[in-house]
């Protein structure tokens, strides 16, 4: 059996993308919380931990993404790849889900008060990932890209590697744990029966903004983080 009871979720994962699917549709968390094992991830929702590697055991199909096998790309390209595909959506869908979630708010809110507290919440969510996209761009992203050409002669002003991945992996908890609340405020993503159709549109978008979000979070947690810290130690002194 290729998948046991204390494998580490991120690194199933990064392993093969593939998995997440399973993961989502069981409700566990393979980005923020990617550092539990099965076992205990299984534990904690009450889930038949036999069903989970059953199900990561037969997995099928793929998409043009889950077909790629980040693990293997030098850390460049794939800081290259997060800063051109993740952080282009984010900063291309927040204004409109702002739009639609400040609109809905506005017509519905009356009768559904908890669609106030998700657009407070997702507006949390775009300033901080943004600010937080910017952190990355300007400090991790470059001395990465440094390392893996060879050019980082001077040790950088934030002494290791390890402590702006501190901050960015905390950041990271937070967003999940704020898309936690949104999801439970939208029962899963699931518009009211007399919702209109830009209420649904944007519990659609809000839906795939969290997908996009855990692929994201995934590709730095589980792949572009570790392999940076293991890099830097390889540095010359």
């Amino acid at each position: 059996m290729k998948y046991k009871a204390n494998s580490i979720i991120g690194q199933v994962v990064a392993d093969d993308f593939r998995t997440a699917s399973v993961f989502k549709n069981y409700k566990i968390d393979f980005c923020c919380n990617g550092n539990r094992n099965i076992d205990e991830a299984a534990k904690t929702k009450n889930i038949d931990i036999d069903k989970v590697l059953y199900d990561l055991e037969n997995i099928s199909g793929s998409t043009s993404q889950e077909n790629i096998n980040f693990n293997a790309w030098p850390i460049d390209l794939l800081a290259d790849y997060i800063e051109r595909i993740h952080h282009k959506y984010v900063n291309d869908k927040v204004p409109e889900l702002l739009q639609y979630l400040n609109k809905i708010q506005a017509v519905h809110g009356e009768k559904h008060p908890e669609l106030y507290e998700i657009y407070s919440l997702f507006q949390g969510a775009a300033s901080d990932l943004i600010q937080h996209m910017k952190k990355e761009e300007s400090i991790l992203f470059p001395y990465a890209r440094q390392m893996a050409n060879e050019t980082a002669n001077t040790p950088p002003h934030f002494g290791t590697v390890q402590n702006p991945v501190r901050v960015m992996m905390l950041e990271h908890e937070n967003e999940g744990e704020r898309f936690r609340k949104i999801r439970e405020l939208t029962n899963y993503y699931t518009p009211p029966s007399d919702a209109c159709s830009t209420y649904t549109v944007a519990f659609s978008m809000l839906e795939e903004f969290e997908n996009d979000l855990h692929k994201h979070i995934h590709l730095e947690n589980n792949i572009l983080f570790p392999k940076t810290v293991e890099m830097e130690k390889l540095q010359p002194v």
